[in-house]
């Protein structure tokens, strides 16, 4: 029987198959610069002409201030998909009224170069590649009203419920609310077929899985593992609020839940078994603080310590070790009481305090 010709069209990357497709994508973009996008019409025009040409893309929201964990999702993205594209945009409804918006570290610059030096690896290796860079203006992001971060609040809003008012939503009750609505908007605006968000924000990553599933996004989302430090504290653009000194004492908090974990690898099961060694840490860790003089310590206050299901994070008494859970925990770096002459300070002098974040997996056991 002959076999059927198909003449070429605009779509006739439908029957291309999917390997081919994201080989000939990637060759497209062998040689060429990052695209910059302020607006919403011309990125929707550029993302039109990769999907017609058969190409899939993968997005990494970001609020910039790049550092090794955002270009670890980048690297993800690059191996799943022929075009990446990054976001940066400092979202103003994810921060509370009362919290540090104004001086969020900001270095377009900076960013702008670990991106192209990561491309121009990139390109080394065959692999996707970073497309465009998504930096729109908040008039861009919020066309109708000014984005508002109050209770109720005026404007339109994606809220999940209850997952956003547990953990870290109890002490930051508009933080996901503004998460849930940019990502939103992100997602429509940019069609990815792929998000990569990481780990250490894992609450956040729950409530993405869960949106994108309640609101039937058609997209998937990959978490990357929680980028570290040599000391073992989670990488954060906040970090650099922390000098010397808090920086020291911080760690306490991967410290505390590491603990937790081991008991957990031990065989304990039950939640006061399990979080009685982090509780331990953290409080000898203050203890040791107190006893030190204004200009030598580094106080902070424990928000809370988690251990909780993995698909609604609510707390257990017992972890199921057919599902594990997810322990997480949050601190308060307090300003410092009284500085040192010569001694290595933050961004604005650790003279505002400072929320580090922090979680580990207790992945399900063989039974």
């Amino acid at each position: 029987m002959a076999q059927r010709m198909v003449r070429p069209n605009a779509f006739a990357s439908t029957i291309i198959p999917r390997t081919q497709r994201i080989a000939f994508a990637r060759s497209k973009v062998s040689s060429r610069s990052i695209h910059i996008f302020r607006d919403v019409p011309p990125l929707r025009s550029h993302r039109r002409e990769l999907l017609l040409n058969g190409s899939t893309v993968g997005l990494v929201p970001t609020m910039g201030a790049l550092h090794q964990g955002h270009i670890s999702l980048v690297r993800q993205a690059a191996e799943e998909n022929s075009h990446v594209f990054v976001t940066v945009y400092v979202n103003p409804t994810q921060f509370g009224v009362n919290e540090d918006l104004d001086s969020y570290p900001k270095t377009w610059d900076s960013d702008l170069a670990q991106l192209k030096e990561l491309d121009a690896e990139l390109e080394k290796t065959g692999k996707g590649r970073i497309e465009a860079v998504f930096a729109p203006t908040t008039k861009t992001m919020y066309p109708t009203l000014p984005p508002d971060s109050t209770l109720p609040g005026t404007g339109s809003f994606v809220t999940i419920t209850p997952l956003a008012n547990l953990l870290e939503g109890k002490s930051r009750p508009v933080f996901f609310r503004g998460v849930a609505t940019v990502c939103t908007k992100l997602f429509n605006i940019v069609e990815p077929e792929r998000v990569y968000f990481g780990q250490k924000d894992v609450q956040q990553t729950v409530i993405i899985k869960r949106m994108v599933q309640d609101l039937h996004m058609n997209t998937q989302v990959c978490i990357g593992p929680t980028e570290r430090e040599k000391d073992g504290l989670a990488m954060s653009s906040r970090n650099v609020y922390l000098g010397e000194r808090r920086r020291k004492v911080g760690i306490v908090l991967s410290v505390a839940l590491g603990a937790a974990r081991a008991a957990y690898k031990m065989g304990k099961t039950e939640r006061d078994d399990i979080l009685a060694l982090s509780w331990d840490v953290t409080n000898m860790m203050n203890i040791k603080q107190d006893e030190l003089p204004e200009t030598e310590r580094a106080q902070f206050e424990v928000d809370y310590i988690s251990l909780a299901d993995p698909d609604t994070l609510e707390e257990v008494q017992k972890v199921d070790p057919k599902k594990g859970a997810i322990l997480s925990a949050a601190i308060k770096m307090l300003p410092l009481e009284a500085t040192k002459e010569g001694e290595k300070l933050g961004l604005g002098g650790d003279t505002m305090p400072v929320r580090l974040i922090d979680n580990l997996i207790l992945e399900p056991r063989d039974l």
